[in-house]
């Protein structure tokens, strides 16, 4: 399924989905029923399946997790069920990962190298206590700083969130919340626990994927941000190439402003974004990858009375009306520069290009956009492309994802198609 969202989160639609029950494999001679896609997100068995794993003993882990052994041969054969085969192969010499128990093994250090720092600068009996009912109710009322308003987006009752942040508070060393008049704020741990927990919660979500994979079954879904280029020139064609060769994986493409992407993408709700990178580099937890350089074409109707004029200049188009990208972003910083100065007085400021394009067809309004984008639309014989001379220095056009990320095979593919979409791009604005 191919989810195209504007401007809307996506994080509690993708944190949280429960999978389907598949059939599974044979575990220990008899048949187990794989819940397809759900990997437990019980924060204990997990711990306890991290500790099985590096002491390959049942005792020594019950020891290490302060549980009986019982509990702990209760949580693998819960963790076996949802994986659809067994973790460990049981031998004489203790217990060995299997191939989905190195793959699950992978993932949740990951998980828990992130929030394990973030619980133990609240209170070190947290990395025992914390569950992920507490986790979920903290992360929606820090986005939303109300309890209501969390209970609703939880789909709970505020007695339930509230019991659940109350738990937390209790056996914190610091102070989680400050109510005030305007709200309940979350302090700077509470923050951060927040943004630690969403990106552990998103390594889980990986592993269910990579545990299909074993399977040959597409589960999980890949989430885009995608900046304005992107969503006309690079995303259609990679989308396209994806979907041919995995027909069933969920894509989600979210577009919006930067910092809304930005903001998805750093707590684990966007998987990558594609479009225009960012000098400096906004924050250091993303990695930037150039993919071409873009540059600026302008464009007006056809039979415009500058159509058909040769050689001009930024500085001979000051005095017309524009429709130009928004402040604060990579094309209108470059589309300012080729002023030096004798800035335009009567600007328009829209991302879309469905806008500009009416506007232009229209009335006088000239365009500025990207050189990729503008192609489009003459090719089509929409608009036509003006002889100016603007500056070649271009703006660099590429993929932003988290400082390491590990993708997914599906992720990976899309990563491949959007890089192979590109390089097309780059050729026809040759």
């Amino acid at each position: 399924m191919l989810r195209i969202h504007r401007k809307g989160k996506v994080g509690d639609a993708r944190r949280f989905t429960a999978g389907r029950f598949t059939a599974g494999r044979q575990i220990g001679g008899r048949a187990v029923a794989r819940e397809s896609g759900v990997i437990t997100r019980n924060l204990r068995h997990l711990r306890v399946f991290l500790a099985v794993a590096d002491t390959g003993s049942v005792s020594r882990a019950a020891e290490r997790c302060h549980v009986t052994q019982p509990a702990v041969t209760q949580a693998l054969n819960k963790l076996d069920r949802n994986a659809g085969g067994a973790l460990f192969d049981r031998g004489r010499h203790g217990f060995r990962l299997t191939p989905p128990g190195r793959v699950l093994l992978d993932r949740v250090r990951r998980a828990f190298a992130l929030l394990d720092p973030a619980l133990g600068e609240i209170a070190p009996r947290l990395l025992l206590t914390a569950t992920l009912s507490q986790l979920t109710a903290l992360i929606a009322l820090r986005e939303t700083e109300n309890f209501t308003l969390a209970a609703r987006r939880l789909k709970l009752s505020q007695p339930t969130v509230h019991r659940a942040v109350s738990q937390l508070e209790r056996e914190s060393v610091r102070v989680l919340f400050e109510r005030t008049p305007y709200g309940i704020i979350p302090t700077r741990h509470t923050r951060v626990l927040s943004q630690c927990a969403q990106l552990a919660l998103a390594e889980l979500n990986q592993a269910d994927a990579d545990l299909a994979e074993l399977d040959g079954r597409e589960v999980g879904r890949i989430v885009v941000g995608a900046l304005p280029l992107s969503r006309s020139v690079i995303l259609p064609r990679a989308l396209t190439n994806f979907r041919a060769l995995r027909p069933v994986q969920d894509i989600t493409v979210v577009d919006g402003a930067y910092g809304e992407l930005l903001a998805g993408l750093r707590r684990g709700d966007i998987d990558m974004i594609v479009g225009a990178l960012r000098d400096p580099l906004p924050i250091g937890d993303v990695v930037q990858e150039p993919l071409f350089n873009d540059h600026l074409t302008i464009l007006c109707r056809p039979g415009h009375p500058f159509a058909d004029r040769k050689g001009l200049s930024p500085r001979d188009l000051c005095g017309m009306p524009w429709v130009v990208a928004r402040r604060g972003t990579p094309a209108r910083a470059q589309f300012d520069a080729c002023f030096d100065g004798f800035a335009p007085t009567s600007i328009i400021e829209t991302g879309s290009i469905l806008l500009m394009r009416e506007i232009l067809l229209t009335s006088d309004h000239l365009g500025c956009i990207s050189t990729v984008q503008a192609d489009a639309e003459i090719t089509k014989n929409l608009l036509a492309r003006m002889d100016v001379d603007m500056d070649r220095v271009g703006r660099p056009i590429g993929l932003t994802t988290r400082a390491g990320w590990l993708p997914t095979l599906g992720q990976s593919l899309m990563l491949r198609m959007i890089r192979t979409a590109a390089a097309e791009a780059r050729q026809g604005a040759a």
